[in-house]
């Protein structure tokens, strides 16, 4: 395949009108350019200039390489603009990837972000597996989950504490459980996904971890529909703290068992692509991420 840049440097040539001026121009050495021109005439199999000791005259061939090559030098001109304009600047469509009950902490948010900088558009992906982010060209994954691939960076964004909460009507009507072995006399809502349904809650004591199966009305995948069917007194619900700000600050659910300990969930992470010149976009994603979420 022909080298862009050999054309572009072809073109650099004539218009200087010698390989001299034009490594001044450059700032590169004589000899660079004429390999690199004798190369191009190699790879296409053509004499583009006919040399001689006081001027350059361009072969037939070579007039009509030369109108391609000015446009392919204008071209990778444009690009170099582009780039640097694209890197000083916080825009373009910013792609994030959440799981389904993330998105009551993302969305607000999102709509925070975009009014911070109007010139970026989000497309947010909502899937609770996990994303291969290169292949689906995602620049910001939020997850709750340790890094396994090296291609990856991951920065903590927060701790992710978990609470057992039930609305007022819900505690009212089956009474409030003072243990946390009585849980499994209570309705309880239960989180199952791909198969694999978490209806084994863990508690650490004085003897350490114990679990408390549970069980209930509803089995859901997503964590948003398990508050909407808390609130509406359906029965008890382990969900991480954050989802359930609102509700809790709105009274609408009631902080029960907050004697008994429990184990953290997995902390949250912002994960994006390890790469060099990273998009600004993103670095001021994460960054934003960074100070919000710890607020």
């Amino acid at each position: 395949m022909l080298n862009p840049q050999h054309l572009a440097i072809f073109a650099a040539i004539v218009q200087a009108g010698s390989i001299s001026r034009a490594a001044t121009q450059l700032g590169c050495g004589k000899s660079v350019l004429s390999r690199q021109l004798a190369r191009l005439e190699a790879d296409l199999g053509a004499r583009l200039i006919q040399r001689s000791t006081r001027r350059l005259a361009l072969t037939e061939i070579g007039e009509m390489v030369l109108q391609e090559a000015q446009q392919i030098d204008r071209a990778l001109t444009n690009i170099e603009q582009l780039t640097d304009q694209y890197q000083q600047q916080v825009r373009g469509v910013l792609r994030v990837s959440c799981s389904m009950a993330g998105r009551r902490q993302i969305v607000p948010l999102l709509v925070e972000f975009t009014a911070l900088y109007p010139q970026v558009k989000v497309a947010l992906q909502l899937e609770d597996h996990l994303v291969d982010l290169i292949a689906e060209q995602i620049d910001v994954a939020i997850r709750a989950s340790s890094l396994s691939d090296s291609s990856l960076v991951a920065r903590k964004l927060t701790d992710n504490p978990r609470i057992v909460v039930a609305s007022p009507a819900y505690l009212a009507r089956a009474g409030t459980p003072q243990t946390a072995a009585e849980l499994a006399h209570h309705a309880c809502l239960i989180y199952a996904s791909g198969g694999r349904v978490f209806d084994e809650w863990t508690f650490s004591g004085e003897d350490g971890p114990y679990k408390v199966r549970v069980n209930g009305p509803l089995q859901i995948n997503d964590g948003g529909a398990l508050v909407t069917a808390a609130t509406a007194g359906c029965g008890v619900l382990l969900i991480p703290r954050k989802l359930v700000a609102e509700e809790l600050a709105r009274g609408e659910l009631l902080e029960i068992l907050s004697h008994c300990t429990l184990p953290p969930g997995a902390p949250i992470y912002a994960v994006y692509p390890a790469r060099d010149g990273l998009a600004l976009k993103t670095s001021a994603f994460v960054a934003f991420l960074l100070e919000r979420m710890a607020a």
